[in-house]
């Protein structure tokens, strides 16, 4: 059962190997394509193509499949091709010719493309809303543990003093630079393409304006065939947001592993959170923190994946764009999984105290000793010069607690208010609750 069949099938073999794994996206797709039926079937009664009886009829239709899929009711039954011929294909069966009718003046193209932007528009609010937990809890620990010294590295070497408030407040500010690009990549999902069709427009004279509106979408793509091009150059800027956040946490995640080994000592997490060793019963493995390192990389090839697919595909639709949901929805949810389980380990992580007493740590402070003859009028390369040969001849005794950083940003200064605006400032720019007034007065009013 296919919407484009007259009165030949396609072997099955092709059949199989056109539609691939489109099945088990297209479920997820669901509840957004009959969100855009909904809007396209008000516009085709605004423009004559549909009476108010068949619009009456068929909001009504959508709405129970709209209900049917939120209680998991709705699956796509065997021999149908996609999730836009079973909507279809129900409305049809339910209401005779009206559900025939809901076609008028759109394509597939067109339609696949308003499902995958309503889509990504949840998902990256999902995406930030768990980001903004993570922030949180990073924002706590910083303020929590602003005065728990560690040692900074630099080239894996010991370089100079640090803190565990530092530390986490660095992947905190970091997110919010995560938003930045995540907020590119919600921009293009907030684009409106329906109406563009098969990528040439319509002789019907469609309302894009008005199922702009009704859809809760900032702006349309005015012109049809950017529209249809814009397909992939959304998920290539979705691709490249997650990839963004998969950094931070890759980088959050390679830390806890080197820090949780007995060499550093400097956290740890409850046993429960770990896994032993099937020999060695002294094992405490940061398993967890293993897969997320791993999950995030493969998270960071996805741009790669989704340039390579792109490249040289001309103007207009090609079925190739069908294989993109197979690197950007697993990664996506990937990116969401490896967020919430960093957020889970880290609501339980335990620090080590007093580290930098340790005079083994003792060369973190050669600069704080450096600056403090510079104070006293030594110039810096004087300075420089004789603790690097009382450190050569052994001779080098700091005081291991003088730690005295205030410039913003610092060791003495978190600036955790300041970052927190940051947060706020790139989650306000989203705009959410604009898109969500949009869809309950649709879906309240068919």
């Amino acid at each position: 059962m296919k919407l484009w069949q007259k009165d030949k099938t396609s072997k099955k073999e092709v059949e199989s190997f056109t539609i691939g794994r489109d099945p088990e996206f297209d479920i997820l797709l669901a509840p957004f394509d009959v969100l855009g039926s909904m809007a396209h079937a008000i516009m085709l009664e605004k423009i004559g193509l549909l009476t108010f009886e068949e619009l009456s009829v068929l909001r009504k239709g959508l709405k129970d499949i709209y209900l049917e899929i939120e209680k998991g009711q709705f699956q796509i039954e065997e021999g149908v091709e996609d999730v836009h011929s079973q909507v279809e294909f129900l409305l049809t069966q339910r209401f005779g010719d009206v559900g025939k009718k809901l076609h008028s003046g759109r394509s597939r193209n067109d339609q696949v493309l308003v499902d995958l932007k309503l889509y990504y528009r949840a998902v990256i609010r999902e995406l930030v809303e768990e980001v903004q937990e993570l922030f949180t809890l990073l924002q706590s620990l910083s303020e929590k543990h602003k005065n728990s010294f560690m040692p900074g590295y630099t080239h894996t070497q010991l370089a100079m003093p640090s803190s565990f408030g530092l530390w986490f407040g660095s992947f905190a500010e970091s997110l919010t630079e995560d938003l930045d690009l995540l907020q590119a990549a919600y921009k293009l999902s907030n684009k409106n393409p329906l109406g563009s069709a098969a990528g040439y427009g319509s002789s019907f004279p469609l309302d894009r304006t008005l199922t702009t509106n009704l859809l809760g979408f900032e702006d349309l793509h005015h012109n049809v065939i950017n529209a249809q091009n814009s397909r992939g150059k959304t998920e290539k800027t979705i691709a490249f947001a997650i990839a963004g956040i998969a950094g931070t946490l890759n980088k959050l995640a390679a830390d806890i592993c080197i820090y949780m080994n007995q060499h550093f000592g400097f956290l740890t997490f409850p046993d429960e959170l770990t896994t032993g060793s099937s020999i060695m019963p002294h094992k405490k493995n940061p398993d967890v923190f293993e897969l997320i390192r791993a999950k995030t990389n493969q998270i960071q090839s996805i741009p790669n994946t989704v340039t390579l697919q792109l490249t040289n595909m001309t103007t207009g639709y090609h079925r190739d764009l069908q294989l993109l949901k197979e690197s950007i929805f697993p990664g996506v949810e990937m990116t969401i999984d490896c967020i919430k389980m960093t957020t889970f380990m880290l609501k339980e992580v335990k620090i080590k105290e007093q580290i930098l007493k340790d005079t083994f740590y003792k060369h973190v402070f050669s600069v704080e000793v450096v600056n403090e003859l510079v104070l006293q009028g030594v110039p810096f390369r004087d300075a420089y010069k004789k603790i690097g040969l009382d450190i050569e001849k052994d001779d080098f005794s700091p005081n291991q607690e003088n730690v005295h950083h205030t410039h913003e940003g610092s060791i003495g200064n978190l600036c955790t208010k300041e970052i927190k605006v940051k947060m706020e400032n790139a989650i306000a720019k989203f705009e959410f609750e604009k898109v969500n007034q949009a869809l309950e007065r649709l879906i309240s009013n068919s």
